[in-house]
């Protein structure tokens, strides 16, 4: 372990290369990961609303089903995740992402190719569809997968007894690599679409998922077999893991053995009985995982984090369905989502600084108001009766509000980085991301509701009432920790009330 540290010390010197490299290695498998991901999130949109068009109701199941399966599984794939060794979480990661979306791209390309499925053989088209959705729910659990892996526990292991502001750097660069991907993948996959054809996109995808998880396996591997503390860190989480089953097992036993034989026994007995069901209900998975969220202190934050997911005013699902409803070009809907990257990236270079001045918590507060402030035009559009005005003042609005948005996350993750224990950082990222997508696929039901593309204005004012509630939850956590919103007496009028003050005096 001490020699591993010592290879990982900045500066870094003749001996110090190969770790550089290992971690960068690492950013590249982040990024063929993540690109293979954004490619199909921008794609499945368009592919939905094209399969069975004037409707939002398939993009909306399809979108309900994927954050369904995050919001009922998350907890359970971060005790997983805690249960099984590194190396064989990224095994089962990379082979379930690629196949699944390869399996889904496949089915995509028989929808667009035979067209004609939902009136001569609607129960073979109902069949793809259903691929699609239940390969979509696979990817994106097993996406979630790795997620918690590198960001919960790789970053803070190799960052480990270093200063504090590498983890805020990697953070900020692993972050940073999938908002590139976010700018890149639709932009091209755009292109693609508007100037080749929708099918070409869908093979271009499955071929994509094919090539890169071998690449990308290689990658994780050589990170993990170069840097002997990520190797220790997941033998220790494992010993951990199984010395608390050996503990309760041990409890139980012992509990048994100690029943009294006398001639309330029969009570005792049954009191035991009800105490062990509630014990056992407590020991779900499920229940357990939600238990050690609720009694951490960055709760609160991340309940506020999940309500910015309760939202159309994204480029999502269901507003790229409705931006391509209302004529928009696809390339341009993929330049608007590059556009929303870009500005996503500079708040990744934003972040460290503003963090460094005005602490973690501060931040969080100036980063959820600037992203409700940026969101005002949305609803202001709703008064333009020009569709296309009203569709671009949207994509604008969505693509500025962005660099709130994503200082907020980072600001709640390293909250969470600094304040959750050790055995608790994964099954804490499971729930987050499990609460998160809970509220994803509340909005993908208002879309099933709510389905019609003329209707979308509602929508967007319930997204925007979430945005509001999620600013004052996170204003009721900063008032508990700092006792204060703001810096009352640093303010222009603070300082010239006391300078008459002391005049008058």
């Amino acid at each position: 372990m001490e020699e591993s540290v010592k290879l990982r010390v900045p500066p870094l010197t003749g001996q110090q290369e190969q770790p550089l490299a290992l971690i960068n290695y690492l950013y590249i498998g982040h990024f063929l990961a993540r690109w293979g991901t954004r490619m199909w999130e921008f794609s499945v949109g368009l592919y939905m609303i094209n399969i069975w068009p004037e409707s939002l109701l398939y993009a909306a199941i399809y979108g309900a089903v994927e954050s369904a399966s995050i919001a009922v599984c998350g907890p359970i794939i971060g005790r997983w995740v805690d249960k099984l060794s590194s190396l064989k979480v990224l095994q089962l990661w990379l082979v379930t992402q690629n196949l699944s979306f390869v399996i889904a791209g496949a089915s995509v390309v028989a929808l667009l190719i035979h067209s004609s499925l939902k009136f001569t053989h609607f129960s073979i088209f109902m069949l793809l569809v259903l691929l699609i959705n239940v390969c979509g729910g696979i990817g994106v659990l097993s996406t979630l997968a790795g997620t918690i892996l590198i960001e919960r526990e790789w970053l803070l292991v190799i960052s480990e007894d270093q200063p504090p502001e590498l983890l805020t750097k990697m953070n900020s660069v692993t972050r940073g690599i999938d908002l590139c991907c976010k700018l890149l993948a639709p932009v091209i996959t755009g292109f693609i679409i508007s100037f080749v054809s929708l099918k070409a996109s869908a093979i271009t995808l499955a071929l994509w998922n094919t090539v890169s998880v071998w690449v990308e396996y290689w990658l994780f591997t050589s990170v993990y077999e170069g840097i002997p503390a990520l190797g220790q860190s997941s033998q220790k989480r494992m010993a951990r893991f199984l010395q608390c089953d050996q503990e309760m097992n041990n409890l139980t036993s012992e509990e048994d053995s100690l029943l009294p034989i006398t001639e309330c026994s029969s009570e005792l007995a049954g009191r035991k009985w009800n105490k062990n069901i509630s014990e056992k209900i407590s020991e779900i998975p499920y229940i357990a995982a939600w238990r050690v969220y609720l009694q951490q202190e960055v709760a609160l934050p991340g309940l506020a984090l999940a309500l910015l997911f309760f939202t159309v005013l994204s480029f999502g699902t269901l507003m790229t369905a409705t931006l391509e409803w209302e004529g928009i070009p696809a390339y341009v809907i993929g330049l608007g989502r590059g556009i929303n990257a870009v500005i996503g990236i500079a708040a990744t270079v934003v972040y460290p600084v503003l963090q460094s001045r005005i602490s973690t918590v501060r931040t969080g507060l100036w980063s959820i108001w600037s992203q409700w402030t940026c969101l005002l035009p949305c609803i202001a559009a709703i008064w333009i009766q020009s569709g296309f005005l009203s569709s671009y003042i949207l994509m604008g609005s969505v693509a500025t509000s962005r660099l709130g948005l994503w200082m907020f996350d980072l600001s709640v993750l390293q909250h969470m980085q600094d304040l959750v224990a050790e055995s608790d950082r994964l099954i804490v990222g499971g729930v987050q991301n499990s609460l998160q997508s809970l509220m994803e696929l509340l909005a993908y039901v208002m879309g099933i509701i709510i389905s019609d593309p003329r209707d979308f204005w509602k929508l967007a004012v319930i997204s925007f009432q979430a945005v509001t509630l999620a600013a004052f939850l996170y204003c009721i956590h900063s008032y508990h920790v700092r006792k204060h919103l703001f810096h009352f007496d640093r303010m222009l009028w603070a300082k010239c009330f006391r300078r008459a003050s002391q005049v008058a005096s």
